[in-house]
């Protein structure tokens, strides 16, 4: 509700501040070509009036030279001197030209006759002054007795002042007009000014008012979006807590169900039992998918989803995928194979764990949506520097396909590309979702491509830093070393209230011969370790009356024992591993608990140097050309009977493998050739002469008709197998 209303009052505030601001440019544009025309209008008036100015002054002037020019005429005549006479000429004409200038922009006629009049008498002052200069070149004086006292020569002066005043009067009549026209355009050009500043005072205060406004409404905002915001990190905590502690209660009893039936499932059991323990197996399985689907997903969406870099084999991550699928392949009759490139560094910093999750659930889906066929996966180096290598990841299937109006859809949570899917084959259509999440979250990226009926294609690529050292594969511990009495060196002490879990660790540990004692809270723990010795703790972490973050620390700080603490909870979301270890523990595993992994852990904590030296292989000197028993003797741990029984089993089977793909290829069988190629490089393998024929066997798998070059590949392979089993022949003798 307050991004909608901030959302339209933004809108508002835009639309409002944008015709505010034409209105105003359209007023000010009025206001301002309304005061240049005033303030125009003014100048042009103003010189006008300043040119009657100038006009009222030639007039006094006009009869002030007139009448000048009358007395040296009269003085002339008086005295008998022409000099009197001289300049006449000048001041005549300056008054012709003024007279002609005034007449040029007068528009009065009757100011326009008393001009012409005004000429008229100058030139007759003109007349006279010619007349005298020639009664004096002639006669030798000036004096006729009748020039002084001619009264015309007193009427034109008279008549001259009379005309000049005339002029005046009328002149200063309309100098009072314009003035009066100037003083109006003055007001006029304040008025503009006036409302020019009033405008923009006022535009300024509509403008800065409703600034004003969405500040503070912004301030509101900020302050709701605040407490929602504070709401919403509780509503995220309140959520976190609910899915820990709901993933606690459904995991602790499912993993207590999926281990009792793995238990159940190593029993013997009649056809009909079997049945029903493995549909158990397979749907608390599923219910564990879900679960953690459902949790990852919500891990996602809190931002709570963390990649966690550490060093792992690209090789031997891809290797246990592909193992982890074999048979689940074989059950629906496809063929899985996987194909690393060389080139890639084998020791690489990642998360391992969310590649495996990625890869197990792309491969999975392949499994699940393909009826027959095959199901590929390809390893290649995409790019690589000196410290960082981008690895690409392909795998393909034959399966039922996608359609190409779906394929943009895939990677939306719930979406399955079509309703049948999930009908069809089940699942909850989170798993693309949270694929492309973990691809993103390591800066990856990932793109499909499919046809329906033909099958799909999922590449995506993540970049890794390099290992600065290569590790090289060490030998896995030997589980059979806690099967004799005499080899027991630990005390284990478990931690747990659930009964099914105390069962379930009883019965591993009692499998396992390890001595223990369990308790049911962490009081107990701490009470127990007061009084007794134990040189390992597996310690659950809700737990009634104390749980194991308090018992851990009661025992690191009120107990100052150092004592290995491996924390066992149902929890799975981010950061619990880190909180264990911050409260004092040495590892954490999670719930359900698997056999290898707490073995593992065990072996890390409670063995080391002693159960090292015990487990440790001997090394074998072989001499053989064909056959390499290195892989086999570390997978063996030393165990010289699982050796033989490898050995006798590959000098069985394999030349009977081998002349059902000879005598496929000459029936151009080539489905059972492809079969048999790809079968013999997992029993070729074991004996270590894959590397020596991998790139022939890749030939061999993709034949698709008879040819020399595939016919000499064979022979070859089949050379090849006969020398190796002839040198296995003579290595199990020597066992």
């Amino acid at each position: 509700m307050i991004n909608t209303s901030f959302i339209m009052g933004n809108k508002r505030f835009s639309y409002f501040i944008i015709l505010t601001f034409i209105a105003g440019t359209v007023l000010l544009v009025a206001v301002q070509i309304n005061s240049a025309k005033n303030t125009k209008a003014l100048i042009q008036n103003n010189n006008t009036l300043l040119n009657e100015l100038r006009s009222s002054n030639h007039l006094r002037e006009i009869d002030r030279d007139i009448l000048g020019v009358e007395s040296r005429i009269r003085a002339s005549i008086a005295t008998n001197d022409t000099t009197h006479l001289e300049g006449i000429d000048q001041k005549i004409n300056q008054i012709e030209n003024f007279l002609d200038s005034l007449s040029k922009d007068n528009v009065d006629a009757e100011e326009e006759r008393l001009i012409h009049r005004l000429s008229v008498l100058a030139m007759e002052k003109k007349t006279t002054k010619e007349k005298l200069l020639q009664r004096y070149n002639s006669l030798g004086n000036m004096d006729d007795q009748t020039s002084i006292a001619n009264p015309r020569a007193r009427m034109i002066s008279n008549e001259i002042t009379t005309i000049t005043a005339k002029i005046y009067e009328t002149r200063k009549l309309h100098m009072v007009e314009l003035s009066k026209r100037s003083e109006e355009m003055g007001r006029k050009a304040r008025l503009y000014d006036n409302s020019l500043l009033v405008l923009l005072v006022l535009s300024g205060g509509v403008v800065g008012f409703h600034i004003l406004r969405q500040f503070r409404r912004q301030q509101l905002l900020i302050e709701g979006l605040d407490i929602a915001e504070k709401k919403a990190s509780v509503a995220a905590q309140t959520k976190e807590n609910f899915l820990a502690n709901m993933s606690h209660e459904i995991r602790t009893p499912l993993s207590g169900i999926l281990g009792f039936t793995n238990l159940l499932q190593k029993r013997p059991l009649d056809q009909t039992s079997a049945e029903f323990v493995s549909s158990i197996q397979r749907s608390g399985e599923n219910l564990m998918t879900i679960i953690n689907d459902i949790l990852d997903l919500s891990k996602i969406e809190a931002g709570m989803m963390r990649i966690t870099p550490g060093i792992f084999s690209i090789n031997g991550l891809i290797n246990s995928v592909e193992t982890f699928f074999v048979e689940r392949a074989k059950e629906k009759g496809l063929s899985i194979s996987s194909k690393v490139d060389p080139s890639i560094p084998d020791t690489l910093n990642g998360d391992a764990t969310r590649l495996t999750q990625i890869l197990v659930n792309l491969i999975g889906n392949a499994i699940k949506f393909t009826h027959q066929g095959s199901i590929a996966i390809e390893i290649y180096n995409k790019n690589q520097t000196e410290n960082e290598v981008v690895i690409g990841f392909k795998i393909s299937d034959t399966g039922i396909g996608i359609d190409k109006e779906k394929l943009n859809e895939v990677f939306e949570r719930f979406n399955q590309g079509e309703d049948s899917t999930t009908r069809n084959y089940g699942g909850t259509g989170l798993g693309l979702s949270i694929v492309k999440s973990l691809i993103l979250l390591q800066r990856g990226h990932i793109e499909v491509s499919s046809e329906q009926g033909k099958g799909t294609t999922f590449h995506f690529h993540i970049p890794y830093s390099i290992a600065k050292e290569q590790l090289n594969t060490l030998p896995a511990m030997d589980t059979n070393y806690f099967k004799d009495k005499s080899n027991i060196p630990l005390r284990i002490l478990v931690v747990d209230d659930n009964v099914i879990n105390q069962s379930l660790m009883k019965h591993l540990l009692m499998q396992w011969n390890i001595d223990f004692d369990i308790v049911s809270n962490g009081l107990e723990a701490v009470e127990y370790l007061e009084k007794n010795d134990s040189d390992l703790v597996l310690m659950d972490i809700q737990m009634p009356q104390m749980d194991g973050y308090t018992a851990t620390q009661q025992i690191r700080e009120v107990l100052k024992l150092n004592i290995p603490i491996i924390a066992m909870t149902a929890h799975a979301l981010a950061g619990e591993r880190e909180r264990c270890l911050s409260r004092g523990m040495n590892e954490y595993i999670s719930k359900p608990i698997k056999e290898e992994e707490l073995f593992k852990l065990i072996s890390s904590f409670g063995m080391q140097d002693p159960i090292t030296a015990e487990t440790k292989p001997e090394e074998k000197v072989t001499a053989f050309q064909y056959i390499e028993l290195t892989y086999m003797q570390s997978v063996s741990g030393g165990d010289l009977t699982f050796e033989k029984t490898v050995t006798q089993q590959f000098i069985d089977h394999i030349p009977h493998h081998l002349q059902q793909l000879t005598n496929a290829y000459q029936k151009n069988d080539f489905t059972t050739v492809k079969l048999r190629a790809h079968d013999m490089k997992s029993s070729t393998a074991i004996m270590g002469i894959l590397s020596q024929l991998e790139e022939k066997l890749n030939i061999l798998e993709t034949a698709t008709e008879q040819n020399p070059t595939v016919q000499k590949t064979l022979e070859e392979v089949k050379t090849r197998i006969n020398l190796a089993v002839e040198e296995a022949k003579v290595y199990v003798k020597s066992l």
